[in-house]
């Protein structure tokens, strides 16, 4: 296998939402969707990977955000700001505040509407991806939680 394909192959990431933290989640599936965390990574190039978030209408926020947090937009137009609350964006759109996060943390280039089509956020656990996903990131954490846990004994023991 041509080492330089692998690389800079596309990777599908499998991103489980429930009972996450919208920015600490959004900061991340970002940086995935960039492809940051690759070794050829530049700043123009365009070697980031899919990613896929499940159970979306599950995400928290901390402190009172569910209810202060307001989102706004304006049409240009003379008194045309328009703002709703976060419970209510959640309500009409269960993606919404995830896409609006993640796509306020790409960089502002013509690359930035390239790395968000590779999002794809479901509200639900059900989507048709599941034949592309190479990485899971919540059998990962487990993984490395569990060899921890086991290095620490072992450490403990001596």
């Amino acid at each position: 296998m041509n080492t330089a394909t692998s690389i800079r192959g596309r990777v599908w990431h499998l991103v489980d939402a429930r009972d996450r933290t919208l920015g600490t989640l959004a900061q991340r599936i970002s940086i995935a969707l960039r492809g940051k965390y690759k070794p050829t990574w530049h700043p123009s190039d365009d070697v980031g990977d899919y990613v896929v978030v499940i159970n979306a209408r599950h995400l928290k926020l901390t402190g009172k955000k569910d209810s202060d947090k307001q989102y706004f937009w304006h049409s240009r137009w003379i008194g045309g700001l328009t703002q709703i609350s976060h419970d209510d964006f959640k309500a009409e759109h269960p993606n919404g505040p995830l896409k609006k996060a993640i796509y306020g943390m790409l960089p502002k280039n013509n690359l930035r509407r390239v790395h968000f089509d590779r999002l794809r956020v479901f509200a639900d656990a059900d989507h048709p991806y599941s034949q592309n996903i190479m990485r899971d990131y919540e059998k990962e954490a487990i993984a490395a939680s569990i060899e921890a846990a086991a290095a620490s004994e072992a450490s403990g023991k001596k």
